[in-house]
């Protein structure tokens, strides 16, 4: 195949700004509309097309702790110092809190961009979960409401349309992949055309990382590559190997999880199968016998209808349910079907499936056509893709995989950063450890969903924007480009040499066997020795033959620093930890007092550096967060509010 597109390896191009958002997703495009709507000159940065890109590109089908919103029972201290208790302290207080109070407006921002957050046909009216006054849709928590069902499909259409009309410039098909510093200054960042491979300077007075979490680093199918992940193909975590190699500092790296959805390892595409969790919540389940599998409360009591499987149970205020929460504790526990062991013992009858048969209209519709079909990568693939295969939720039940929403079960090795996993350290601006770079969404440590994304890329969007003025724009060094330029194009001079396919997946296997579910001392520097020797031998033998080729090459060398910088984090922490899923052989104390801290790392121009900060660092959230925001608060009771 001829590539279609000019070969312009050799142009140079330069762009000046105030605030540089590198990521086009949820969390990028509201980091550019903050900083558009002060009135800075703003360019973003997306390696695919904004207008599609991101974990949010393809829909989102429910919207977490949107506390403010006019239906809420709860506050958002409430929501978000129990987010921080359930994971024992190992949390992002300060983007949970954000979350809580921001998220509602960021829906209200969607629906004057042209996004729908409201059952404006009146499809649902008179279900237990709308409320028919505000037209506004509930999932989980019927009772505190503060989950929202959302038709996340047009979101990210109505964000990018929003950003041109602000006049953010924006690089759709341009991949960032070096960030500029000079004395500890963030000065911009260097990138790539996708198509032309034109080389890209962008030089800016502060930046915001909205680049995702990493990906594809124990699990990897290179016949089946877009189903890797949950997330996007391109959605593999090079901001995170882009701040490592600059000296950024991220925290709770060494927590992974069991996989959760990756055909890689052993699951079917997500939402493609029948269960009861997430956007399948809370379906009804029944044995191979047709016997219907008991709901419970958190105090085990057997829950009788449907309805009562989305209110709290006697003297529970509320209960936590979602992206980030897989075993809550006692407080926080929702309805749930018995536990898989105790259907074993009494008798159900594998394989399991869910029938939306025997359920409400209502409720049926909703998870099928709305939930599934509004969530991410669901629309096409399954519901369209069933509906033409004659699937009909209201005739039809759908067989359950694994033991929970996960749709198969996964070997402990078989690990993904799922979840709210490990990200960059960051204050109450959301500023790095570097002057002038912020971060939002998944670069965040402990973070997950779309309505943190939002609240924190908008927050973030505005915090750099405010500090764009005290700064102005600072030359790069002419080395750092040449540098970055040499590095970007070799595998193009390679020839007969080693697909970027066989890299990826030599280093989710070192990861599976050095960095799996049991972790010592020896297993870690064993895998860093490999790694290195892959550095060595087999980066300089990676060989393309064009600028997509390229981009996927240089992926897999993020991936690779990533891999380093996770094995280097798991070696700092001398202890196991439940919250954090980590355990050790070497160190099988867990939780030990003197261990009960962030642990966090940084690569000091190949050193590795590290120091320990109290979980609660952050201090209490309601207080500094309007300490912080005393000016944005202001405007968005006007704005959100009408007050």
């Amino acid at each position: 195949m001829e590539w279609p597109y000019k070969n312009e390896i050799d142009i140079e191009e330069t762009h000046e700004c105030d605030v540089l958002v590198l990521g086009g997703g949820m969390a990028g495009c509201f980091a550019a509309i903050a900083a558009a709507r002060d009135g800075k000159k703003v360019i973003l940065v997306e390696k695919g097309a904004t207008c599609r890109s991101g974990a949010a590109g393809s829909g989102v089908d429910h919207w977490e702790s949107a506390c403010s919103n006019p239906c809420s029972k709860v506050t958002p201290e409430e929501i978000a110092k129990a987010y921080i208790d359930e994971q024992d302290g190992y949390s992002n207080g300060i983007a949970h809190y954000i979350e809580c109070e921001e998220g509602w407006h960021r829906l209200l921002d969607l629906e004057t961009f042209g996004g729908k957050i409201r059952d404006t046909e009146g499809e649902f009216k008179g279900a237990d979960f709308e409320d028919d006054e505000t037209g506004l849709m509930f999932a989980y928590d019927y009772e505190n409401r503060f989950t929202l069902r959302v038709w996340g499909s047009t979101f990210k259409p109505a964000l990018y349309e929003e950003c041109l009309r602000l006049g953010v410039k924006v690089f759709d098909y341009t991949e960032a992949t070096a960030l500029l510093k000079k004395n500890n200054k963030g000065i911009g960042a260097l990138g790539m055309n996708v198509r032309t491979g034109r080389f890209m300077i962008f030089k800016s007075k502060t930046t915001v990382l909205a680049m995702s979490r990493p990906a594809r680093v124990w699990l990897f199918d290179s016949d089946l590559v877009g189903l890797s992940e949950f997330r996007p193909t391109q959605s593999i975590g090079s901001g995170h190997a882009m701040g490592y190699r600059i000296g950024m500092e991220f925290t709770m790296m060494e927590k992974s999880v069991q996989g959760e959805y990756s055909a890689a390892g052993r699951s079917f595409p997500a939402y493609s199968t029948g269960n009861n969790h997430n956007t399948w919540y809370a379906a009804t389940m029944i044995d191979s016998r047709g016997v219907e599998i008991p709901y419970v409360d958190r105090d085990g009591k057997e829950l009788k209808t449907v309805k009562e499987r989305y209110y709290p149970a006697k003297g529970q205020k509320f209960f936590l349910k979602g992206g980030v929460i897989d075993n809550p504790k006692y407080e926080y526990r929702g309805p749930e079907t018995l536990g898989f062991d105790e259907l074993m013992k009494r008798g159900y009858k594998l394989p399991f499936y869910a029938d939306l048969t025997s359920m409400p209209e209502s409720e049926r519709n909703v998870i099928w056509g709305m939930m599934v079909g509004e969530e991410g990568k669901t629309k096409i693939p399954v519901l369209q893709n069933f509906k033409d295969r004659g699937f009909d939720s209201s005739k039809h039940i759908l067989q359950s995989y694994g033991t929970g929403w996960q749709s198969a079960n996964f070997l402990p090795q078989e690990r993904q950063l799922f979840g709210a996993p490990g990200g960059i350290f960051i204050d109450w601006d959301l500023k790095t450890n570097i002057d002038g770079i912020y971060a939002a969404g998944d670069q965040l440590f402990a973070c997950d969903c779309a309505g943190s994304a939002a609240a924190t890329g908008y927050y973030a969007g505005r915090k750099a924007a405010e500090a764009s003025e005290k700064y102005e724009i600072i030359e790069p060094e002419r080395s750092d480009i040449e540098a970055e330029k040499k590095r970007l194009y070799a595998p193009l001079y390679v020839k007969d040499g080693m697909n970027w396919k066989e890299l990826n997946k030599a280093i989710s296997k070192a990861m599976q066997n050095y960095c799996g579910g049991i972790k010592n001392d020896m297993l870690l520097k064993q895998g860093l020795d490999l790694l290195d020797t892959y550095s060595k031998e087999y980066v300089p033998m990676l060989s393309c033959d064009n600028p997509h080729e390229l981009v996927r090459t240089h992926e897999v060398l993020d991936i690779l620093d990533v891999s380093k910088m996770i094995l280097n984090a798991c070696l700092l922490r001398k202890s196991s930890s439940k919250p954090l899923c980590f355990d050790r052989s070497d160190y099988p104390e867990m939780d030990p007092k003197e261990d009960n801290f962030f642990i966090t790392i940084m690569n000091n121009d190949g050193v590795i550096e590290s120091r320990r900060v109290d979980k609660d660092y952050y201090g209490d959230v309601k207080t500094e967060y309007e300490k912080h925001n005393q000016d944005y608060m202001n405007l968005a009771k006007e704005k959100y509010y009408g007050k």
